[in-house]
Formats: C-alpha cells, structure tokens, sequence
C-alpha cells in the first residue's frame, strides 16, 4: 500500500512540502527537504484548496506503513471526481476563452472592412491591393513562389519570409483556405493584403504560434508561378 500511494503521488505531481522549521544538516535531511522543494510550487497549483493538514495525515501513515484511513476505492473515487471537477472547470475555461477569441477576431474584421480600399469575396475572405502587377494569375492547381508576412489581431508578426531572408514555394491547393483564394486574385508582381477569418485558417484548434479561433493579416507579393500539379 506504501509504494502504491507514494508511486501515485509522484506520478501526479504532487508536492511534498509542507511549511516546517527543520535542521538541514545530515544528507537524509537534505533529502527530504529538497524533495518536498521539487515539488511543492506544483502541488500549491495543481492542487489548490486542498487541505493541509489531512494530506500530511495521509502521507505520513503511507509513508509509514499504517494502516489507511481510506479505503483504496475511496481513494480512487476521491481522485476521479477531483479530476472530473478540474476536466470541466479547464473546459468552461477554454469555451470562455474562445468566446472571447472569436469576439475580437470578429471586431478586427468588422474594423477592417471599413477601411479604404478593402474589398470582400463571398467567404468572407477579405483583400486589399498594395500594388498590382501585369503577370498571370494562378490556378489552384499552380505551384506558386511568394514572400509574405504574417500578423495576428493584435499585430504580433508569427511568421516572415522576409524574416529568413528567401521566398518560400508551395502548391496553392494545399494551403489555408484563405491562401487558396486569395493568392488566385492576384497577377504575378502584386502585392496584397489578406484579412482571413479564423475558418478560412486555422479555426478552433489554431497550429503553433496562432491561437485557436484567430483572424489573420497577411502581406502577400505573388514573384512567380513556377509550376502545375
């Protein structure tokens, strides 16, 4: 029962500290204490409201291998629910937090729209023409060469070609939505601004740097069409 509740404690990431004056002078001593420094920031966070006093009772009669004051099912009961509670507390958060995502992308949109010179498609996708060239236009299908910054909202630059230095090549059809149609719009020698809605991107789920539910900004200069699939 002792390597059971002392596996299962570490296992979860609960701290082992608890506040006590103590001599820290023998190895064993240093020890303890450096064990219960590991890892008491983590229980404070993880396991907030807790009571102290009742998890020194448990770990010590573990520890000591005496007999439980807790069956290993309510133990185990115990644990599930605290673990559901914390499950729908984190979900309520994310679906706030999305909430609030997808109202300032909307509100950015709704700003942009209004601005001179910006035109909308039917999905949504919004563009505006910085200078336009007498090249082709590509298909879908094209492979297509580009330099591009990317912003979010709130003006943050996620991503640069110009940043590395060197335009990147990729097949239009196997990019975000918002690139696929917009990228078309253009001859080769344009350069445009994209204002793409989170569900012509990268939606509820966001990739790396872009957090779910964003609307994106993109500078665009179409250098050439290089190829089709």
């Amino acid at each position: 029962m002792k390597k059971t509740l002392v596996a299962a404690l570490i296992a979860s990431s609960v701290s082992l500290a608890f506040a006590a004056d103590v001599e820290l002078e023998s190895k064993e001593q240093k020890l303890g204490y450096s064990i219960g420094t590991m890892f008491g920031s983590r229980m404070a966070n993880d396991f907030e409201g807790m009571d102290l006093e009742a998890f020194k009772a448990g770990f010590e009669d573990s520890f000591n291998g005496k007999d439980p004051q807790m069956s290993l099912e309510d133990v185990q009961a115990t644990m599930q629910a605290f673990q559901q509670e914390q499950m729908e507390k984190a979900q309520r958060e994310q679906a706030k937090m999305a909430e609030e995502a997808k109202a300032n992308s909307q509100t950015w949109l709704d700003t942009k729209a209004k601005e001179k010179g910006v035109v909308k498609t039917e999905s949504g996708l919004m563009y505006k023409v910085i200078s336009k060239g007498d090249g082709k236009m590509p298909a879908a299908t094209d492979t297509v060469k580009v330099n591009y910054e990317g912003k979010l909202a709130d003006g943050t630059v996620f991503d640069s070609s110009y940043e590395r230095g060197e335009p990147i090549s990729f097949p239009l059809n196997q990019v975000i939505p918002g690139w696929t149609e917009g990228v078309q719009l253009m001859p080769v020698g344009s350069t445009y601004e994209f204002y793409i809605p989170a569900d012509l991107a990268y939606g509820p789920g966001g990739t790396g740097p872009i957090p779910p539910y964003s609307a994106l900004e993109f500078k665009v200069e179409l250098l050439d069409i290089e190829a089709a699939e």
